[in-house]
């Protein structure tokens, strides 16, 4: 939710109200689960979405009327064919949406989005505490729980998103940079090469580091929740940087190139010791088989690749839509 609280205070910086809408409930088919969000102003929606189509765009229609009367509320939306609402939809479901207004001097949504900007810059995982009933919000630490609801208080999950590690800046690396960024991941890059250690290369990336791959890979501080992404400009490269993502168990581990050098790979991993299982989890060759050729497709298709792997272990977590309680 980055986006929504450095959109939020710049809102309020212009002086400007808001209404943030959340879906907090569904059952059966929707376009968006618990915990889908969106900002609305006067002008109309800002940031975020609960899905687009005729429930958004009544969303936003609701939340400029409680916008003028300076209010919160609620609306549930009935998604089946024969429903009476007359939005002609027929995913076979129902939403429960909460709004919340939001004044442009609200020293609570001013200070809880301050303190939440500060922790996902941190990478410091917390939740959004919601008041139903319109009172103040709040930041918990307790930020793994995913999208829940009790009677009174909806809980949303707030981190900056997963790392993504590229060690290699060519162009593949350069094309995939900004999918990455633009779907939630942070981006580190890193190069061995100075022409391609460089920020002017990657404006979306967090940080670009140069150095050689051994001292990056001893000193960078790999974890389990890392997203390694290996196209450096050699096999001998590669081997390092897979070897040391493998031993740390990382959450994705992707090496690009042939089938024959991933064989090649995989044998010297064996030797140092590697375990069958930890060789089969590298995704290799990377990416979706979509006959990707380009720096471009390859990127698209090492994205989605990756937008897999963390759903399903989001899923697995407890932290999807999918898995709201309020939803089944």
């Amino acid at each position: 939710m980055n986006a929504f609280f450095a959109e939020l205070l710049r809102m309020m910086g212009e002086r400007r109200d808001a209404v943030l809408a959340v879906v907090v409930a569904k059952q059966g088919s929707a376009p968006r689960g618990a915990g889908a969000w969106m900002l609305v102003s006067g002008a109309g929606r800002e940031a975020g979405s609960i899905g687009g189509g005729a429930v958004e765009q009544d969303a936003v229609n609701h939340a400029k009327s409680l916008l003028s009367e300076g209010r919160c509320g609620q609306k549930e939306y009935c998604l089946y064919p024969d429903s009476s609402d007359g939005l002609d939809a027929v995913c076979g479901g129902n939403v429960t949406v909460c709004f919340w207004f939001i004044a442009w001097d609200d020293a609570a949504w001013s200070r809880v989005s301050a303190q939440a900007l500060e922790k996902i810059a941190d990478h410091r995982r917390a939740g959004l505490v919601l008041d139903l009933g319109g009172g103040a919000p709040a930041l918990t630490e307790e930020g793994d729980g995913g999208y829940r609801g009790e009677r009174d208080r909806f809980f949303m999950k707030v981190f900056a998103g997963e790392r993504a590690v590229i060690f290699g800046g060519g162009h593949c690396g350069q094309a995939l940079v900004p999918i990455l960024a633009s779907v939630g991941f942070c981006v580190t890059v890193c190069d061995d090469r100075p022409d391609y250690a460089d920020p002017g290369l990657f404006p979306k990336a967090e940080r670009v580091v140069l150095g050689s791959y051994k001292e990056l890979c001893e000193g960078f501080g790999l974890t389990s929740e890392d997203y390694v992404v290996v196209m450096t400009s050699g096999h001998a490269c590669d081997f390092e940087v897979e070897e040391r993502a493998l031993r740390v168990g990382s959450a994705y581990v992707g090496v690009i190139g042939s089938r024959t050098k991933t064989a090649s790979i995989n044998a010297r991993l064996r030797e140092r010791g590697i375990s069958e299982e930890a060789i089969r989890s590298v995704h290799a060759p990377i990416g979706l088989d979509i006959g990707a050729v380009t720096p471009q497709e390859i990127a698209v298709s090492i994205a989605a690749e990756m937008i897999r792997v963390r759903a399903e272990r989001l899923e697995k977590a407890g932290r999807s839509e999918k898995m709201c309680p309020m939803c089944e």
